[in-house]
């Protein structure tokens, strides 16, 4: 979740990924999505709760408005561990967004809609190879 240079290794449409400042409580970091032909950029600062969340708030880009919040539920009861003694855990994931321009949004909302519906089921295949199937 955190490794923002890797994105580009498993999001199909994720072109470039880098992080312009970090600091204790979490990155600022830019991405330029490509998908369907259609490309943007936008930068967001990504506050970190460790085992618990991230919250995306939006820096600058096409968006008037892109809040988002990962969450990391346990699964498993207090005192128990799944594989590799580490519990399992539900992923949520809420995203709200809307674009600055009226005619941007036409063109990419749907191209974003797509992305933002597999972005859950990219990150869990990459936490599966990474850290291995649960």
């Amino acid at each position: 979740m955190t490794d923002i240079p890797s994105y580009p290794q498993f999001l199909p449409w994720c072109e470039r990924a880098e992080v312009l400042s970090e600091d204790a409580g979490g990155v600022t970091a830019r991405l330029q999505l490509s998908f369907a032909g259609v490309g943007q950029a936008f930068t967001t600062r990504n506050e970190h709760v460790p085992d618990e969340s991230v919250h995306m708030t939006l820096v600058d880009g096409p968006f008037s408005t892109l809040d988002g919040t990962w969450r990391f539920l346990p699964l498993a009861a207090p005192g128990s561990a799944g594989q590799n003694g580490q519990a399992a855990c539900k992923i949520e994931f809420e995203l709200r967004y809307e674009f600055a321009n009226g005619a941007l949004e036409l063109v990419i909302s749907p191209v974003f809609d797509r992305i933002a519906n597999t972005l859950v089921d990219s990150f869990v295949k990459r936490a599966e190879q990474v850290h291995g199937a649960r």
